[in-house]
């Protein structure tokens, strides 16, 4: 995963990039055991309530829990969110594939995603909860097992709950829990949001073609937005408004990365942050911008920019009025700016 540097056109900029590495193929006899203090330790019990439970369900169980969604929107990992946003504490997306949920991601404070809260305190969670390294999963004859390294445990530690597999994303300056996504084994290998080691068949979702593409890059702008203002309720600030001019102009800068591989916040091409939106006809009294790159989807790069000073300042930035998100594969891109009427 790489994540861009805050940059605001009116101030200095900073540097900061986070790479994280995917996978590894392995041959029965290299396969990891078990760290020694895990041996014998019973699972964790699968949670007896809470939205967790919808894991497996069908879509008429969901709907009869949650009401019809605001919106669907594609994935490309063969399911797709249904997004219920109406309500910025009661934000959650369900993962849907095959009529059946495997995946939930929540970050609004008023749901029950027992046996976590959204503000739970992260030492709590530590002392309540068991947290390991490396996560061991078998489905059918294939066995798979994701590495954690010391900032995947600090910041978003796996963990097991009976059958269900949960990401927790911790906000490390308010010491507290910011988010939570529970998946089924299958999804969880399919997104392999952690470095894996593997035997057997890898799971992969389903190539996406140009059509696909599009549409989850659309709801992906959306998700980034939605939780964005999400976090901004959270914190006592204003949401922000859509903005589909400055929308444009991110577009064009994630697929600007991506077609010359130029992971930054000036284009060969186009420019920085000012040129572009100058070039989209945006006026705006200051604005700011935040890239990154190679995150599983949309709640997974905004909790990442959460954890970074110079990201939070722009997602939590009073002053900023507007906002315009542009998602090309997995290059993202947020631009936000001021604007006084």
């Amino acid at each position: 995963m790489i994540i861009g540097f805050y940059i605001n056109v009116s101030h200095q900029d900073g540097n900061e990039v986070l790479i994280k590495k995917n996978f590894t193929k392995q041959s029965n006899d290299t396969i990891p055991r078990k760290l020694k203090g895990q041996l014998g330790r019973p699972a964790t019990e699968k949670p007896k309530e809470g939205l967790s439970l919808l894991i497996g369900q069908d879509v008429g169980n969901l709907e009869k829990e949650l009401g019809k969604p605001q919106r669907i929107d594609q994935t490309i990992y063969g399911y797709q969110w249904y997004i219920y946003n109406l309500n910025f504490k009661r934000y959650v997306q369900v993962g849907v594939e095959d009529n059946h949920v495997v995946a939930i991601y929540a970050s609004g404070e008023d749901l029950n995603i027992a046996p976590f809260e959204i503000g739970q305190p992260v030492e709590e969670i530590f002392n309540t909860q068991y947290i390991d390294t490396n996560v061991d999963i078998t489905i059918g004859s294939n066995t798979y097992r994701f590495e954690l390294n010391d900032t995947d445990i600090n910041l978003r530690p796996l963990i097991q709950l009976g059958d269900i597999y949960v990401q927790l994303y911790f906000d490390k300056y308010s010491g507290e829990l910011s988010g939570v996504r529970f998946l089924n084994a299958e999804t969880l290998v399919k997104e392999r949001g952690y470095e894996l080691v593997y035997h057997g068949e890898l799971i992969e979702p389903p190539i996406p073609d140009e059509i696909l593409w599009e549409s989850a890059e659309s709801g992906t702008e959306k998700e980034i937005f939605d939780i964005t203002n999400v976090l901004r309720k959270r914190n006592g600030l204003r949401p922000l408004k859509w903005d589909e001019k400055t929308a444009e102009a991110a577009f064009k800068h994630s697929k600007d990365m991506f077609e010359t591989s130029d992971f930054s916040h000036t284009s060969s091409r186009y420019g920085g942050l000012s040129d572009r939106l100058k070039a989209a006809n945006v006026g705006y009294q200051s604005a700011g911008e935040n890239i990154a790159a190679n995150y599983t989807d949309g709640p997974a790069v905004v909790e990442g920019w959460l954890n970074s000073q110079s990201h939070r300042e722009s997602l939590l930035n009073k002053n900023f009025t507007h906002l315009g998100v542009g998602v090309y594969q997995k290059y993202y891109t947020q631009d936000f700016i001021q604007i006084i009427k």
